[in-house]
């Protein structure tokens, strides 16, 4: 039998590496305290979010139903914002002795990213009333709200945040992810159907935003190897070029539930090891 070669990496297979480079940031991002888990962790962690992202706009574009798609992420992102809630507000008993409890919020700021891509379709399908609304409402509604989270009466502040963590993210108030996920989302869909232009802008924006931009604020090149990292994403960049447009093989809703339950399980060994340790 002939030997083909490699033919590329197919969503499916993009998807197992994020995951695995996602673990290894997560192990450290919550084992950090004890001083055993190596920086090279979160190093190799930086591809995993675009990746995913990569995967997303992906998805997006080849679903058969893409409400359908939307949802499955909304309510896990609902999901996992009451848990955030909950450890700011009525969980306290649960957050690590060392006041660390996970803040993990992805799926969240794929929401307002997704709606805008709604907006950006309807755009070009020359829908124009509807696709301005969705392209742009979900971008400055961060401003739009604003004064309200000036308002300090009664409990009024209390269900604002509820309705942020849940089913209103805003990625201005988006800790992990936010803002950039998406700017960096909307570049990788709008030049989605040109694969090196693709790569080009988003390769680009990492250089401008996490290199260019941190050396004219004053940060060392010494830091930007060793803690200001988030420019180690650009060496996801080779894997989004080997995607060979295939869907692949696998359990789709593998990814949907592996991200919350690794991040709770880990929080979970985390306050055994953190009380061993203490």
């Amino acid at each position: 039998m002939k030997n083909k070669g490699f033919q590329g990496f197919d969503n499916f297979q993009l998807k197992y590496l994020a995951l695995a480079c996602m673990l290894l940031d997560h192990i450290h991002y919550i084992f950090a305290f004890s001083g055993k888990i190596p920086e090279g962790f979160s190093m190799v962690g930086r591809l995993a979010a675009p990746l995913f992202l990569f995967c997303v706009i992906e998805g997006f574009e080849k679903t058969h139903d893409r409400k359908k798609y939307f949802l499955r992420i909304y309510v896990l992102s609902i999901l996992m914002g009451l848990i955030r809630f909950g450890f700011y507000n009525v969980l306290s008993f649960a957050v690590r002795g060392d006041g660390f409890f996970p803040e993990n919020a992805m799926l969240s700021s794929f929401i307002p990213l997704l709606v805008v891509l709604f907006g950006i379709r309807r755009l070009e399908e020359k829908k124009y009333v509807s696709g301005m609304i969705l392209t742009v409402l979900p971008v400055i509604l961060p401003f739009l709200m604003m004064p309200l989270y000036q308002i300090q009466d009664g409990i009024f502040p209390f269900l604002l945040n509820l309705v942020n963590f849940t089913v209103l993210p805003l990625h201005l108030l988006i800790r992990d992810g936010g803002t950039a996920t998406l700017i960096t989302g909307v570049i990788l869909y709008l030049f989605r159907k040109n694969r090196i232009l693709q790569m080009v802008a988003f390769g680009g924006y990492v250089l401008i935003m996490d290199v260019a931009l941190p050396l004219l604020m004053g940060v060392s090149v010494h830091d930007l190897m060793v803690s200001a990292y988030e420019w180690m994403e650009i060496f996801s960049v080779p894997f989004m070029l080997w995607y060979n447009g295939k869907r692949g093989h696998g359990n789709k809703y593998l990814f949907y539930w592996f991200y919350p339950l690794h991040i709770y399980v880990l929080y979970g060994l985390s306050l055994l090891v953190f009380a061993w340790i203490g």
